[in-house]
């Protein structure tokens, strides 16, 4: 599925998406995720960087959702579809540079909040984030729009 250029750049405004797997025991296991990339396609990359139950889960059983909501905008997607895992030698470059490219807006995100005076943690946690060993690829087979129907027509 094609992802509009709309929603493209809605998901690359948010800072994470919550992401819905389903473990072992048929449950919902939610957990945060950053996105690395996006293509047209209807491909997003997450980084998960910690190899648990995320991973477990998605080893066992594709199916993933991601939610995505910018609350100031009283907007938001849900997408469903597949996950596929790449390991850490099959990742590729690109995607390896975008998540760089994330870090660093991110710490320098954070260090203008705390310029400006807002309250944060004291330390910049993403320098203390290992590396990521692997990616997770999603294709997005269905988008689920979270706006109630009563706000799409109205303009902001």
């Amino acid at each position: 599925m094609k992802l509009s250029d709309e929603i493209i750049h809605f998901l690359y405004r948010q800072h994470y998406t919550v992401i819905s797997t389903i473990d072992k025991d048929g449950a919902i296991h939610n957990s945060c995720k950053g996105i690395v990339n996006i293509d047209k396609k209807g491909r997003i990359y997450l980084l998960d960087l910690y190899k648990q139950r995320t991973y477990e889960n998605l080893k066992n059983d594709p199916n993933i959702a991601l939610t995505v909501v910018d609350e100031h905008k009283f907007k938001g997607y849900s997408l469903k579809g597949k996950a596929k895992i790449i390991i850490e030698d099959k990742i590729k470059p690109d995607i390896l540079a975008a998540w760089d490219k994330k870090i660093s807006g991110r710490i320098s995100h954070r260090i203008l909040k705390n310029i400006s005076g807002e309250k944060g943690h004291a330390r910049h946690p993403e320098i203390l984030l290992p590396k990521p060993e692997y990616i997770i690829e999603v294709r997005v087979d269905k988008i689920v729009d979270l706006t109630p129907h009563k706000l799409k027509h109205v303009k902001a």
